[in-house]
C-alpha cells in the first residue's frame, strides 16, 4: 500500500508514485531501510527494558497522536504541530520478555500519519541521546536535545508552543522516577496550547516516601514528594485516621486510588487543565501498579478521544 506522505519531509505524495516531489525521497517500502536496523549500538549504552505495560502505553500514545495530528491538520490557522518527548531514551529498547530490540516511543510517534511538523526528543544520558540522533538523522523534523528536560523545555521548547503563535503541542512526560517538578506541569497547564501524557510513578512514591510509618521518612524524601506534588498537602490525602476504637485512632496509609484522585483534581483546579480523564493504572506481570498514566488537556474533544482509548485498555485488564 502506498503511503500518503513522505517519510522524510512529510509532504504529500503523488498518487501512484513513491518518489517525493519535494525532497526526492523514495518511499517504496521495499526500498526503505530503517535507520535503527543498521545503526551500531555501543555496549556502553544501557538500553531501557520495556514490559507489556510500557508497550501498552506506546499503543495509547500512537492512537491518540494520530487523532491529534488528523484534527489539527484540518485547522488552517494552526502554524506548528509539535511533539515533545521529555525523557526520550535511545529510540530503541529491549523487550523485557524476549530480549529483542523494539522501537521506543520516540520512533513510533515519528511514524504517525499525518506527521507532526516538529518532533523534539530530550534525553539526559549522552550515549542514549547520541544513538537517538543517529537513528533519526535522516528526518529533518526531528531535533534531539541532550540535557536536563525541565531546563530544555522552559528555555527552548515551550516558547515554540505558545497559543498566541498558533502553535500546538503534545508532550510526553515519562520520567524514570519522581523527577518531574510540579512547577513545570503548572506552567504547561496554564499555556492553553499543550496537552500532556504524564506517568505518575506511584510505585516509586510508595517505596521512597509513602511509608506506613511516615515519622521514619527522611526529610529529603518528603521534599522530593513536595516537589512532585507542588506542596505538602499530599500528606492529608496519603494518610487518614482509622475509626476510633478502644485504643483510639490509628493513622493509616490511604490506597493509591485516593492519592491519584487528589492529583487529578490538582491538575484541573491548580494547574489549569480543563480536562483530565480518569488515569489508567499500568501494572507489571505481578499485577502491581507501576504508575498511573494521566492525560491532561485544554480541549474537550481530546478528552473524549483519550477517555475512550483509556476505557478500552482498562477493559483489557492492564
Amino acid at each position: 500500500m502506498q503511503p500518503d506522505h513522505c517519510a522524510l519531509c512529510g509532504e504529500p505524495l503523488d498518487t501512484g508514485s513513491y518518489v517525493c516531489r519535494a525532497c526526492g525521497e523514495n518511499n517504496d517500502p521495499a526500498a526503505l531501510e530503517r535507520e535503527s536496523d543498521f545503526v551500531q549500538i555501543s555496549s556502553s549504552v544501557n538500553l531501557d527494558q520495556l514490559g507489556a505495560w510500557s508497550q501498552a502505553k506506546h499503543e495509547i500514545l500512537e492512537k491518540y497522536a494520530a487523532a491529534y495530528t488528523t484534527i489539527l491538520k484540518k485547522q488552517r490557522k494552526i502554524r506548528r504541530i509539535i511533539y515533545i518527548d521529555a525523557f526520550a531514551g535511545a529510540g530503541v529498547a529491549e523487550d523485557r520478555e524476549s530480549g529483542t530490540l523494539i522501537d521506543g516511543s520516540a520512533i513510533r510517534v515519528a511514524d504517525v500519519d499525518p506527521p507532526f511538523d516538529e518532533l523534539h526528543f530530550v534525553e539526559l544520558d549522552p550515549g542514549k541521546a547520541e544513538l537517538l540522533a543517529k537513528t533519526t538523522e535522516r528526518d529533518p523534523r526531528i531535533h534531539v536535545h541532550n540535557g536536563d528536560a525541565e531546563q530544555i523545555l522552559r528555555r527552548d521548547l515551550l516558547p515554540r508552543c505558545r497559543y498566541e503563535d498558533y502553535a500546538r503541542a503534545l508532550c510526553l512526560l515519562d520520567p524514570y522516577g519522581l523527577s518531574v517538578d510540579w512547577k513545570l506541569i503548572d506552567t504547561i497547564g496554564h499555556m492553553g496550547s499543550v496537552e500532556i501524557f504524564f506517568n505518575f510513578m506511584v510505585m516509586g512514591a510508595n517505596r521512597n516516601v509513602l511509608w506506613s510509618d511516615r515519622s521514619k521518612v527522611p526529610p529529603s524524601r518528603l521534599k522530593l514528594m513536595d516537589r512532585v506534588w507542588g506542596d505538602r498537602t499530599w500528606e492529608s490525602t496519603a494518610y487518614r485516621q482509622s475509626e476510633p476504637d478502644l485504643f483510639g485512632t490509628v493513622e493509616q496509609k490511604a490506597p493509591n486510588e485516593q492519592l491519584m484522585d487528589a492529583y487529578r483534581t490538582r491538575l484541573k483546579d491548580v494547574a489549569g487543565f480543563k480536562f483530565v480523564p480518569q488515569p489508567v493504572p499500568m501494572r507489571n506481570t505481578r499485577r502491581a501498579t507501576v504508575y498511573y498514566l494521566f492525560f491532561a488537556s485544554p480541549n474537550k474533544t481530546a478528552n473524549k478521544i483519550v477517555s475512550d482509548i483509556f476505557t478500552k485498555y482498562r477493559q483489557r485488564g492492564l
